[in-house]
């Protein structure tokens, strides 16, 4: 059975107001093309840092910048439920923790009605981890339009964390991004950049490698010293791009068919199925039994 999904490449600021609005036209669109799962940005309620690396936002310098804390339970989630409907949405922001003080960069997967699944970033790049704390889980869990995970941004460089999802049972894992070209050696044409490169590369891998569909958003555009490849795309489990944005703002739609394409695929080479972890060894020397 075929479902229509939706990548979202575009620019969420500090402005709540202006990201409620961006929700409700991209919510919109995706109705007009039947979307059923639609994936927004990390950071898409508040935005993401100003920076990053030795100058980034840190809760130890200052929390002007930073993007507003929210509580998985609060109104600004509430207010989204409210505007997405029967929609299945991804989406990404900042969360605060039960204690009022911890603080999570985070991705909610929810409609209408119901909070399917929530995550918080485990991987940390180039001093995030001065603004937020780390996660320490990946789970998969069920929605209207099959088993997904979620991760955020800089998980994609580590093939542990999507096999993890892909062994429980993730058919879709969801990857919402904040990233920016390279910081230094920018390429003139960003879609020639070595981090929109790299971005795109890890995107197929990680489908490829799973034998999963990936379905990944980003920012686009500017904010604060960082610059946005998008490139939100569709990939399915061979790797191939079914829908891109490219650089630009906008929705890369796909229409997928989750057993269809599995049943095809993993009746021959199914990776997760010919695995040898009685002879995979971390740098410990401990076997992995994952």
């Amino acid at each position: 059975m075929a479902t229509t999904v939706a990548a979202v490449s575009a620019n969420f600021t500090r402005d709540l107001e202006q990201n409620y609005a961006l929700i409700e036209s991209l919510v919109a669109e995706a109705r007009e093309n039947d979307v059923r799962l639609l994936v927004l940005p990390e950071a898409a309620i508040g935005g993401y840092l100003s920076s990053l690396g030795n100058h980034g936002d840190t809760l130890k310098n200052t929390t002007r910048s930073l993007p507003p804390a929210i509580s998985l339970d609060g109104p600004e989630i509430r207010r989204v439920q409210s505007i997405v409907g029967d929609l299945v949405v991804c989406i990404g922001f900042c969360e605060l923790a039960d204690d009022g003080e911890t603080r999570y960069n985070a991705a909610v997967c929810l409609d209408g009605t119901t909070i399917y699944g929530s995550y918080r970033k485990v991987h940390q790049p180039l001093g995030e981890n001065m603004s937020y704390s780390a996660g320490d889980v990946y789970e998969a869990f069920d929605t209207p339009v099959g088993r997904v995970g979620m991760q955020i941004c800089y998980d994609k460089a580590f093939p542990e964390a999507a096999r993890s999802l892909a062994m429980d049972g993730a058919e879709i894992i969801v990857s919402m991004s904040a990233w920016p070209a390279a910081r230094t050696a920018t390429a003139e044409n960003l879609q020639e950049d070595r981090w929109t490169y790299r971005f795109n590369l890890f995107d197929m891998s990680r489908a490829l490698d799973n034998q999963v569909f990936w379905i990944a958003s980003n920012q686009a555009g500017t904010f604060g010293s960082l610059r946005y490849v998008g490139n939100a795309k569709v990939v399915d489990p061979g790797g191939n791009i079914l829908a891109t944005t490219l650089l630009d703002s906008g929705m890369a739609i796909a229409e997928i068919d989750v057993e269809g394409t599995f049943a095809a695929m993993r009746g021959g080479m199914f990776h997760l199925r010919d695995r040898r972890p009685d002879v995979y060894r971390t740098g410990e020397g401990a076997l992995i039994d994952a």
